[in-house]
């Protein structure tokens, strides 16, 4: 027979985790929806400036004049792996990491890691990766400002040609459920094609050489933020779903507790019950 001490015992300690989870969850539902609404609003801001990009980068002798669009032969590629800071989301930071591992397998040539994240950042160090600067404790509402210095180690390592070829690598927020490792090339930039119909002749003043090399180093800019706001609408999504599961993990479990909290005391009285019928059957 169970001891009915210990099956309280643990039942109070399963309700408080799932007070805490429930909790847990009302705050991530909470910062996801304004996480959200930033993610989503960043991505039309980020298809235009691609679209402005391709335009002007399919001019003649205009878009392989610029450093941040000329390919050369890669001998060293820069990740930047985008993580969140805190664990209890599910299995977003293994996804990602482990994307990040394959990725480094694949490759033939070293590959640097800038991350921007402390999961990520463990991970690089656990797996003896080559780190060449870190960024935690972001919070959950990154400005613009924030994310310029992961852009200018970037941007100033592939113009010093430190690095031959950039990829960014974070979670895309798909929905609510789902949440989807992504690995996308940055550096060079290749521009979107654009079909023959929707090719505009502009007029760029001061010239369309000067309008790309203000864009681009905007465009890299642009998409290191929008890839940090994709991030945390995903981490805020996961947090929330995991700890969803886990108060229902916990309802669950104190039922079969509760159940089997019962059957002991039940025992336990049927037991006494026995022990006084046999004691007066014992003095009659």
């Amino acid at each position: 027979m169970p001891d009915i001490r210990k099956v309280k015992r643990r039942i109070k300690g399963v309700q408080n985790i799932a007070k805490i989870t429930r909790a847990m969850e009302m705050i991530a539902a909470s910062k996801m929806r304004k996480a959200q609404e930033r993610g989503l609003a960043g991505r039309p801001y980020s298809e235009k400036i691609e679209q402005v990009i391709a335009d002007l980068a399919a001019l003649p002798d205009i878009g392989l004049q610029h450093p941040l669009l000329q390919r050369r032969p890669v001998e060293k590629i820069a990740v930047v792996h985008i993580t969140p800071d805190r664990g209890l989301c599910g299995g977003l930071n293994a996804n990602l990491n482990r994307r990040l591992g394959s990725f480094i397998l694949e490759q033939e040539n070293p590959v640097r890691v800038v991350a921007v994240g402390r999961k990520g950042r463990d991970f690089a160090v656990r797996s003896g990766s080559d780190m060449t600067a870190e960024f935690i404790q972001m919070g959950d509402q990154p400005a613009f400002l924030d994310t310029i210095p992961i852009s200018h180690i970037v941007i100033d390592d592939y113009s010093n040609r430190v690095i031959d070829m950039v990829y960014i690598s974070y979670a895309q927020f798909i929905s609510t459920m789902v949440q989807k490792p992504v690995m996308k090339q940055l550096l060079p930039v290749e521009p979107a094609v654009i079909p023959r119909g929707e090719n505009v002749d502009y007029i760029y003043e001061p010239g369309a050489e000067v309008v790309l090399g203000g864009l681009l180093p905007r465009f890299v800019e642009m998409e290191i933020y929008h890839a940090v706001l994709e991030a945390i609408a995903s981490e805020q999504s996961a947090r929330m779903v995991a700890m969803r599961n886990a108060t229902d993990s916990a309802s669950e479990l104190i039922g079969d507790l509760t159940l089997l909290y019962n059957k002991a005391r039940q025992e336990a009285i049927t037991k006494e019950l026995l022990d006084i019928t046999g004691g007066v059957a014992a003095l009659e």
